[in-house]
């Protein structure tokens, strides 16, 4: 198909690119503005389960993606104390057979650049800002930083978290504080001593977690993140340095293999884990939301990002059996096939009680956006 109406997407991360990438290939009239001045391999670590490979599929890189990420065969959670293992979820060839794609884990980045790569340079404006919307009735203006103007029929904001768009449609207001952090250290795997690891592990003991993974298929860098009750966050700061010190402290007396990947990771970062109450509204005339600038959630289902992308591949689902110039009625079919799943996700993420316990994920990673009936 088609279309003459004009798209602008805000925001070219994971959830963002997605939607750029398949309402191109749809011949939907699409253009993607992103603020940073260009790509950058930043994050670190990433779960991408079948349920987001079906949309890699689509996208034509799911080829690409299982040669660059590690394949673990179990997700694995075991008590930070003991080691005793908790649950062992099947992945590897059974999540092929059982759910239709692969399941793996990746570095954040190289996603990023395979999705970026999936979209034709001509309709990314990099070094763009948003500082204003305005929903005409008729048409969208959007005023950048650098002084510039554009106008769109359809606005999608894949802005994140501090949404501008989400602003616009309801109004500034902070994320919530969950009251918890996120250590991260990703570090060759050649530095850790003396440890005999899983490939994708979650070590669990009271109020804290750390999960544990390769962001290569060569199993060459690992990469750990936790969940650590802290002190009230400074809301100014996205993220500050911390320290093998820190991680000491926080996980002492924990399992020898949570020691030693404590001492092979030398650089530590330490985020906030923000989350928002599920929204009133996802759009409002010709402006709609996806990803977190919708339901951002704690990373504890590792489904994120997932969420976002799925939002991509259904909102563009919706946008074609429409039509785009029926964005009201594309829009309402959006949120109703969206919400319900994305707020089970973000509840499950919310109570970090994941695969903690021998369960079935069947419902989260058999999910295919393109087949699942819509209401």
């Amino acid at each position: 198909m088609q279309s003459k109406t004009r798209i602008a997407i805000i925001g070219a991360g994971l959830g963002g690119a997605a939607a750029a990438s398949l309402m191109h290939q749809a011949g939907l009239d699409v253009r993607l503005y992103e603020r940073a001045s260009h790509f950058e391999r930043i994050g670190a670590g990433i779960h991408v389960g079948p349920n987001v490979m079906k949309v890699m599929r689509r996208m034509g890189i799911e080829d690409a993606l299982n040669r660059q990420g590690a394949h673990p065969d179990y997700w694995y959670s075991r008590d930070g104390m003991t080691a005793e293992i908790m649950s062992q979820i099947p992945l590897g060839d059974f999540a092929v057979k059982h759910y239709g794609a692969s399941y793996l884990t990746v570095h954040r980045g190289d996603l990023h650049a395979l999705m970026m790569q999936s979209i034709p340079s001509e309709i990314v404006s990099w070094s763009k800002q948003l500082e204003q919307v305005e929903d005409r009735g008729d048409a969208v203006v959007l005023r950048f930083a650098d002084g510039s103007v554009e106008e769109a029929d359809i606005v999608i904001g894949g802005d994140g978290i501090n949404s501008k768009l989400r602003e616009t449609l309801l109004g500034a207001e902070p994320p919530k504080d969950t009251g918890y952090v996120g250590h991260r250290s990703v570090f060759p795997t050649s530095r850790i001593k003396n440890f005999s690891h899983d490939m994708c592990c979650k070590w669990w003991s009271g109020d804290r977690h750390m999960m544990v993974y390769f962001v290569t298929g060569r199993q060459d860098e690992i990469y750990y993140v936790t969940g650590v009750p802290d002190a009230p966050w400074d809301m100014s700061r996205s993220w500050v340095p911390s320290s093998q010190e820190e991680m000491r402290e926080a996980f002492a007396g924990w399992h020898p293999a949570v020691q030693a990947l404590i001492e092979a990771g030398d650089t530590v970062t330490k985020w906030p884990l923000l989350e928002r109450d599920p929204l009133p509204l996802w759009s409002r005339g010709r402006l709609v939301l996806l990803g977190d600038a919708c339901h951002p959630m704690k990373p504890h289902m590792a489904q994120g990002a997932a969420m976002a992308i799925e939002d991509a591949a259904m909102l563009t689902r919706c946008l074609c059996l429409t039509g785009a110039d029926q964005y009201s009625a594309a829009f309402a079919m959006y949120e109703a096939n969206r919400s319900e799943r994305a707020g089970r996700v973000q509840l499950v993420s919310h109570n970090n009680t994941w695969l903690r316990t021998q369960e079935d994920p069947a419902w989260c990673f058999g999910y295919d956006v393109f087949e699942a009936a819509l209401v």
